[in-house]
């Protein structure tokens, strides 16, 4: 039997992966970290200030659930028909298409919109590949090096954000770029520079879609299982249709109180958009049929082979970590809206380098580049030796909580600027290095935890579900946003004598805070399984 050994060795292809990622993520940050400052400054500049701002934000987390949605587009088509490989490749050159659409329609709201749906169909499809990807190219010989590689992944997608978070955002600048030598104008940069904030990604694209292609012979492709009759799906549905020796099926019934669920969701769009009602609707329907699954999964038994419903109930105990993991999302991903906006507000910090609010994404990346080698190397071994054992459920615990922390602080912040005095933007320092702590807990050791807790295949379908959790995340923070535009909303936080932002970072704050003590609740009752491949 195959044991981990010191001699194993890290896999020749995994530089290659870990290329196309930090390529792939300068693109991808570079193009997202601007989208809200282009959206106010530039495509939506016909509307008042006010609703120039809300609907930047609108358009901005509808397209990061889209983002995060097409995972399950992108898991099915790689563990059904594809395989990991070809889909990360086809659907990378859908990206790039993407991402040039945008570089040429700055001035075309149907042009943009246009691309922002191919980046997220493209970026969204790749990303419960590439980090299953990963994982494919260990077995048991050398898995203990998977962490590693995990962290090392998750590292890399940071250094791509920093440089793109740091360089890109000054390209918004509506200042004209004179080009002199020897103290004489020579010319002056007439081509837009919108264009060149969304077409220096573009170019990266490329670039990382090359990088991939380069390893092709290089890499340890899992066969994809088409046609399955035991698939996650089948299971489930065998299941909600076998009833109990008196003819019971509560799961089923629970199935179907679900679609009506999510047919009722359908009548948010006035309120939420399609996109988001969509997504809620699909929630609903989840959330219920898979409890329906759950209740009755034992009755599948007979039809589909032990190991199959093992696998599913495997799923659906992860699932419900995804579920208490989606507040962490919802504060997270407005660190590159909310934040923004109350960054533009505050003074920037008078380096000549320092052009936009945006710029303090990079913080962000920074940090995380330096936390992951500071906590495996100093915070794990230190807590160890303290006798506390810092595992995978304690770390995203802890790490939804740090994420209220650092929304306190930035209500906080907020609190000040209400009051009319003006603040230095680098008080946003606190807020970033509490919420990138809480990040490094969640987010890098989920990519691990998720890979581990799935059967081989079900990994690309699990890994979609992990990238699902954001999108809903995102969608909560869309709903909270339609109701305080309800004038009795707005009225009820006014008179607490709060402004109608930093009431939502508040609320968000807690939210966080209870999604930690529910999380950490059924940590403890959560038995956890290893699903890596044998050698």
């Amino acid at each position: 039997m195959a044991t981990d050994t010191p001699k194993a060795k890290l896999p020749p292809q995994i530089p290659f992966i870990i290329g196309n990622e930090a390529a792939e993520r300068f693109s991808f940050y570079g193009m997202r970290n601007v989208l809200t400052n282009f959206l106010v400054g530039y495509l939506l500049i016909g509307l008042a200030e006010q609703e120039r701002q809300a609907a930047a934000k609108e358009v901005f987390h509808v397209f990061v659930m889209g983002v995060y949605f097409f995972p399950l587009l992108g898991g099915w088509l790689s563990d059904r028909y594809l395989g990991k490989y070809r889909t990360i490749l086809w659907l990378s050159l859908v990206y790039c298409l993407g991402q040039g659409l945008l570089a040429f329609s700055v001035e075309s709201k149907p042009g943009f919109y246009a691309g922002l749906f191919l980046i997220a169909l493209g970026s969204g499809g790749i990303k419960p590949c590439v980090s299953a990807f990963v994982g494919d190219q260990f077995d048991q010989t050398n898995k203990h090096l998977a962490k590693v590689v995990f962290d090392a992944f998750y590292w890399i997608i940071n250094f791509g954000s920093f440089f793109a978070s740091l360089l890109i955002p000054p390209l918004l600048s509506s200042t004209p770029t004179v080009i002199t030598l020897g103290g004489q104008v020579l010319f002056t940069l007439d081509t837009p520079l919108p264009r060149m904030a969304f077409g220096i990604p573009a170019m990266l694209m490329v670039v990382a879609t090359v990088i991939f292609w380069l390893g092709r012979r290089r890499y340890v492709n899992v066969p994809p299982t088409p046609s399955d009759p035991h698939s996650f799906a089948r299971v489930c549905l065998t299941a909600l249709k076998a009833r109990s020796a008196t003819g019971s099926r509560r799961g089923y019934t629970l199935s179907v109180v679900g679609l009506v669920g999510a047919v009722g969701a359908l009548a948010t769009i006035p309120l939420l958009g399609v996109v988001a009602s969509i997504c809620l609707a699909i929630v609903v329907f989840l959330v219920f049929a898979g409890g329906g699954a759950w209740l009755q999964l034992e009755r599948a038994r007979g039809v589909h082979p032990d190991e199959d419903i093992d696998g599913v109930r495997a799923v659906l105990r992860v699932l419900v970590i995804f579920a208490l993991v989606t507040p962490f999302w919802s504060l997270f991903d407005q660190k590159a809206s909310t934040w923004i906006l109350q960054g533009n507000a505050m003074q920037l910090p008078g380096w000549s380098w320092f052009k936009s609010a945006a710029q303090m994404q990079a913080l962000n990346p920074l940090l995380v580049m330096l936390l992951i080698p500071f906590n495996n190397l100093v915070l794990y071994p230190t807590l160890k030796k303290l006798g506390v054992e810092p595992t995978a459920l304690r770390r995203m615990g802890a790490g939804i909580a740090f994420s209220g922390l650092a929304w306190i602080a930035a209500a906080s912040l907020q609190l000040v600027l209400d009051g009319g005095e003006k603040l230095p933007l680098l008080w946003q320092s606190l807020p970033y290095a509490l919420l990138t702590f809480g990040e490094v807990l969640v987010s890098a050791t989920g990519l691990e935890f998720a890979y581990s807790q799935a059967p081989a295949k079900l990994k690309g379908v699990l890994m979609s579900f992990w990238s699902l959790s954001v999108t809903i995340g995102n969608l909560w923070v869309l709903v909270v946003n339609a109701s305080v535009k309800n004038a009795a909303v707005t009225k009820g936080i006014a008179d607490l004598g709060f402004g109608v932002m930093a009431f939502q970072m508040f609320f968000f704050a807690g939210f966080a805070f209870v999604a930690a003590a529910a999380f950490a609740w059924y940590a403890k009752r959560y038995t956890l399984v290893d699903y890596y491949r044998k050698a």
